[in-house]
């Protein structure tokens, strides 16, 4: 591991951009992290610190930061497709589209469906024995909640080449199309009460952070941009929640009618922008910092790894709740003084147990070998499509009632836990089979 780090760390080409990487698993780091905090387990049950504490709430602008790992992957798409593009033998865009999907899911999608297939065959022994309850219960609801970020991501990778396109005949202006939108869909949402409509923003907002990472590729977001994106952002961001509809929180909180997360808000997308200003405003500096051979090699290290971590953070969280139950030890009142003395013990074996749960199943984030071969583009689209529907369906129901046909609405279609699990493996073959296949 150590040597294979250092190899990797020493034979990047001085042409990458190495904050990007930073930000990858900065941004990763920051959401588990914020999870580890959030979570307010009792012998009760499981709350939420931010409704326990509202005055914590502005903690998310700092917290929630998927925006800026949506950004790394405009970025890292728009890179990455072009390579291909230059590579292709001429008329062969549609075998490019698939080896574009395969090569870009790989390494998301091996791990996520270890983790589904691990979490699927646990869940069902655990109620074919009778259990379920308790604590059991909530995980087996809120291990899968993180999944509905791979679901965003997979609609984002899909959909790289003809937004790619759009960016590169409008620039700035294919960005601005997308905030467009989503602002109408929220007229249509809270003024007009148009039911239904707000759903388009899960498109239009992480569509249009997509976008700002295509200009950072072409190299379009300056200085003086970014200090724009930050400011008029955060400015933009703080009078939404000030004077319209708005909840301070950019996390879902339980019980709130109105939520800037799901579906995402304008508020939400000037909370991106905001980031994306400050991140870029950060990269001079950071840049300089990550040219210390040390610094560099952690990134190359946690890069290995983070989708790993990521997936199995949450389990390694409830876990130690578990064992802190079982062996009776007390749980405090969150946010009492005794709780908040005893949080650097609970993220100290909540990243011990990740460390553990990384370290079992870290190889199938590495991304197998293949050849150059021909694909079935339209037959990666479908692969992709099924995927995002099944992740997203499995965020949403998780694995509790797996047996008694328990389901939760995909926007308006009941999706089970089988069924998501289906569509999952079943998307995912597809993908594999397209970047193999041959005409």
């Amino acid at each position: 591991m150590g040597s294979s780090v250092r190899e990797l760390a020493g034979a990047t080409p001085a042409t990458r951009d190495r904050y990007v990487d930073l930000l990858r698993v900065a941004s990763l780091g920051a959401v588990v992290l914020g999870h580890w905090l959030m979570a307010a387990v009792t012998p009760d049950g499981v709350g939420n610190l931010l409704a326990v504490v509202p005055a914590l709430q502005p903690l998310t602008w700092l917290l929630q930061v998927m925006p800026v790992f949506f950004f790394v992957g405009g970025f890292s798409h728009a890179l990455s497709y072009r390579s291909l593009l230059r590579k292709r033998p001429e008329g062969s865009e549609d075998s490019v589209y698939s080896a574009f999907l395969r090569a870009r899911l790989q390494r998301l999608l091996r791990p996520t469906m270890v983790f589904v297939l691990v979490w699927g065959a646990a869940a069902l022994l655990v109620q074919l024995l009778g259990g379920g309850g308790g604590l059991t219960g909530v995980t087996l609801r809120m291990v899968t909640q993180p999944l509905w970020f791979i679901g965003i991501y997979l609609a984002m990778v899909a959909f790289t080449p003809p937004l790619l396109r759009l960016h590169e005949r409008y620039g700035w202006g294919a960005f601005a199309g997308l905030a467009g939108a989503a602002v109408a869909v929220d007229v249509l949402r809270f003024a007009a009460g148009v039911p239904y409509v707000e759903f388009l923003n899960f498109a239009f907002v992480w569509l249009a952070v997509h976008q700002l990472g295509f200009l950072r590729a072409g190299g379009r977001i300056r200085l003086r941009r970014a200090a724009l994106l930050a400011g008029g952002g955060l400015v933009t961001a703080a009078a939404l929640v000030a004077l319209g509809p708005y909840p301070l929180s950019m996390v879902g909180m339980p019980g709130e009618m109105v939520s800037n997360m799901a579906p995402p808000t304008l508020a939400l997308l000037a909370h991106g922008l905001w980031l994306v200003g400050a991140v870029e405003l950060l990269r001079a500096p950071a840049a300089r910092l990550l040219e210390r051979p040390r610094v560099w090699r952690t990134v190359v290290a946690a890069n290995g790894v983070a989708m790993t971590a990521f997936l199995w953070h949450l389990t390694a969280m409830f876990g130690v709740y578990g064992a802190l139950l079982a062996l009776d030890v007390d749980l405090p009142e969150p946010a009492s003084a005794a709780w908040w003395a005893q949080v650097p013990l609970r993220l100290a074996l909540a990243a011990a147990l990740t460390a553990a749960l990384v370290a079992a199943f870290r190889t199938f984030e590495r991304p197998a070998a293949s050849a150059p071969v021909q694909g079935h583009g339209p037959l990666a689209a479908l692969g992709a499509t099924l995927c995002l529907l099944g992740v997203l369906g499995l965020s949403m129901v998780g694995f509790g009632g797996l047996l008694d046909g328990r389901t939760a609405l995909l926007i308006a279609i009941p999706v089970s836990a089988p069924a998501a699990v289906a569509m999952t493996l079943g998307g995912w073959l597809l993908v594999e089979r397209a970047g193999r296949r041959t005409p």
